[in-house]
């Protein structure tokens, strides 16, 4: 592959999405910068991977507002210059279109691309006439566009005449596949649950009484309830799981690295992702958990209706609905053979569809085809 592609990443460094992609580029010979505005881990990526992170002050880290803290990107930029002008970088590629790609948009560099992620598109348009406009214009800078699915594809549509390419978020099969042997729980145990942040677009509420209806309808059973994840749900989830007395039988993680999710999905027999909106633009987890042949029960919001084939790789319900959710957790519990059948169809989906490998070289063929093209317009 190319040594000489040298990409300047825009993302958060903190994310599990810009790590996989940082360290899926380098793997790929690529010269990566990543440059954000929060802590990481370092240890997260790759031996080679240049991370600069020019972080928030302490005095605006913590404050609620968002359009304070989005307004404090601006800072960032005469940084931002420094950097591309030291690394002189190829391409720079933003992974948001709102708070990166306002960054990258200002920075007057070419080419500059931009992956939308769900949020920026989804709601944050929506939150005003300026917001809108906005992504109009961060857009607008853009020479490329990127979505990892259809849906969240024309959703970004309605704020650019641009053409936009749909790379899914895949997964890397080598790293995520089935594995038998638990360490959380015992081979008895029925295990439930969900990799998501504890937050409210994530059903995890729902998730959480459908478990009770379950538990109580088939007490004879040792149900587990796994939730794999943090977020600002987390207190009221610990004192609904003790409200409904299924507290013994709750098990939070907290936050988990990535590098350790994939040992979460083999921990269950059934992976919940019954997101409330339609902002859930792909479900990395979803497939994550088809790549380890877990059954999968999905709401019928956003992307997951895209990468979950209803009675065939999973279960699809509808949103808001946690009785819904309960009659088809039990539908699995009672039938493992039609569990077991779903997560093998779900790994050959995933084979088909989503392989990490095929994903990342689908970038980087975009990323020479785009420079070439640069290249010979100078």
């Amino acid at each position: 592959m190319n040594s000489k592609l040298k990409i300047l990443l825009l993302a958060d460094p903190f994310s599990s999405h810009a790590i996989k992609w940082a360290n899926g580029l380098f793997k790929k010979d690529i010269d990566v910068t990543v440059f954000g505005l929060s802590n990481y881990s370092e240890n997260q990526y790759a031996s080679g991977i240049k991370i600069i992170a020019s972080r928030f002050p302490d005095y605006i880290k913590y404050k609620d507002d968002g359009n304070f803290l989005k307004s404090f990107y601006l800072f960032a930029l005469p940084n931002l210059k420094k950097i591309i002008k030291q690394s002189a970088p190829v391409i720079l590629h933003a992974h948001s279109a709102s708070s990166y790609g306002f960054l990258g948009a200002l920075s007057g560099y070419n080419p500059y691309l931009i992956s939308v992620w769900g949020n920026d598109v989804f709601n944050f348009p929506k939150k005003s006439s300026l917001h809108k406009n906005l992504i109009k214009y961060n857009l607008s800078k853009a020479d490329k566009i990127f979505s990892t699915s259809f849906m969240m594809c024309e959703e970004t549509k309605k704020y650019t005449n641009k053409e936009i390419e749909v790379i899914p978020f895949g997964i890397d099969l080598e790293v995520f596949k089935p594995n038998h042997q638990r360490k959380l729980f015992s081979e008895n145990d029925i295990v439930i649950g969900t990799i998501k942040s504890l937050e409210p677009k994530y059903g995890i509420i729902d998730l959480v009484k459908a478990f009770k209806v379950v538990k109580e309808k088939l007490p004879e059973l040792p149900l587990k309830l796994l939730l794999v994840g943090r977020g600002s749900l987390e207190n009221k989830v610990k004192q609904l799981t003790n409200d409904l007395d299924i507290i013994d039988s709750t098990t939070i993680t907290g936050f988990v690295p990535y590098n350790e999710v994939v040992k979460y999905h083999n921990e269950l027999d059934i992976m919940v992702a019954v997101s409330t909106e339609d902002s859930e633009s792909f479900g990395v987890s979803v497939i994550e958990a088809s790549a380890c042949e877990k059954p999968v029960i999905v709401s019928d919001k956003g992307g997951l209706k895209e990468v979950v084939q209803n009675d065939v790789t999973g279960i699809v319900v509808s949103a808001n609905n946690h009785l819904q959710l309960a009659k088809e957790l039990e539908k699995l519990i009672l039938n493992k053979e039609l569990g077991t059948s779903l997560g093998k169809a779900g790994r050959e989906r995933v084979k088909k569809y989503y392989n990490w490998e095929e994903n990342v070289s689908q970038m980087i063929i975009n990323y020479q085809r785009i420079w070439e093209k640069y290249f010979a317009s100078l």
